[in-house]
C-alpha cells in the first residue's frame, strides 16, 4: 500500500504515525499542540507542530485516511514542493483562524470579565467572578487578584488544538475544486456523489457544527473550515498564474 504513495505523502504519514506511537512512551505532546496566542503555554513553533499531534487513534486514522485518499493525487499534479507548501499553508491557516475564533468569541467573555474584576477587585466582583468562571481552587479559599490571574491562565490554556485536520480539509477542498465532477462513494451508502457536492455539504456541516457548539463536541470545526478557506485562497492565487497551476 505504501508503495503506491508519493514520497511527500508517505513521509507525512510516517511522521504522524511515529509521533503518535511515541506518545505512549511519555513524549510531551502537549508542548506541540497549538495554544491560544495569549496563553502562557503558547510557543510560535506550535503553529506548525500541532499538525503532527493527534489525541486518539481514531483521530489519527481519520486524518491519515484523508491524506492517503487524496494527497498523492495532488502531489503528482503539483509536485512535492508545491504540495508540501499547500499542506502547510492550509494547516497554518487553519490554526490561525482557530486562534482568531478563540480570541474574538471563545475567550472574549472571560477576558472582559477578568479585565473588569482586575480593574475593580472588590469582594462582590471577586465572588461573582469565582462563581461564574472559577476552574481552579483558591489557596486557602482566598479569592484575590493573584487567584483571578491564575484562573484566567488556566482557562485560556485549556483550548489547545492538535491534529492534521486543517491541512486535510484543505486537501479535500483542493480535490473538489480541481475535480468537481468526479464521483465518490461514501461508506456505507452505495450512491455516488460528485466531489463538488460532497465538499460543499461537508463545509456547510462544519460551519453549522461550529456555530452550534453542541455539548461534549470537542471537534475544532472552525479549524476545518479554516483549512478549506485557505485552500481556496491559495488555489485562486495559483489559478491566476496559469502556467504554474497544474
Amino acid at each position: 500500500m505504501l508503495q503506491n504513495l508519493t514520497p511527500t505523502v508517505r513521509t507525512l504519514l510516517l511522521i504522524n504515525v511515529g509521533l503518535y506511537l511515541i506518545k505512549g512512551f511519555g513524549f510531551p505532546q502537549e508542548l506541540l499542540t497549538l495554544h491560544y496566542f495569549g496563553a502562557s503555554d503558547f510557543r510560535f513553533f506550535q503553529v506548525v507542530s500541532y499538525m503532527f499531534v493527534h489525541a486518539s487513534f481514531m483521530h489519527l486514522l481519520g486524518n491519515m485516511f484523508g491524506l492517503y485518499m487524496f494527497g498523492s493525487l495532488l502531489e503528482r499534479i503539483w509536485g512535492a514542493q508545491r504540495f508540501l507548501f499547500f499542506y502547510f499553508f492550509c494547516g497554518i491557516g487553519a490554526g490561525l483562524l482557530y486562534m482568531g475564533i478563540q480570541h474574538f468569541i471563545d475567550f472574549a467573555e472571560i477576558r472582559r470579565a477578568t479585565e473588569l474584576v482586575l480593574s475593580n477587585p472588590n469582594s462582590d466582583n471577586l465572588i461573582d467572578y469565582a462563581q461564574h468562571y472559577g476552574v481552579i481552587s483558591a489557596p486557602g479559599g482566598q479569592i484575590n487578584i493573584n487567584w483571578v490571574i491564575a484562573n484566567y491562565e488556566a482557562l485560556i490554556n485549556m483550548g489547545a488544538l492538535g491534529g492534521a485536520s486543517g491541512a486535510i480539509f484543505g486537501i479535500i477542498m483542493a480535490f473538489g475544486y480541481l475535480f468537481p465532477n468526479s464521483e465518490m462513494f461514501l461508506f456505507p451508502f452505495p450512491i455516488p456523489i460528485k466531489a463538488k457536492y460532497f465538499v460543499t455539504f461537508y463545509g456547510l456541516y462544519e460551519l453549522y457544527a461550529g456555530i452550534q457548539q453542541s455539548q461534549g463536541d470537542n471537534v475544532a470545526h472552525f479549524a476545518h473550515i479554516g483549512g478549506m478557506i485557505f485552500a481556496v485562497i491559495l488555489l485562486k492565487v495559483w489559478k491566476t498564474q496559469r502556467n504554474n497551476f497544474y
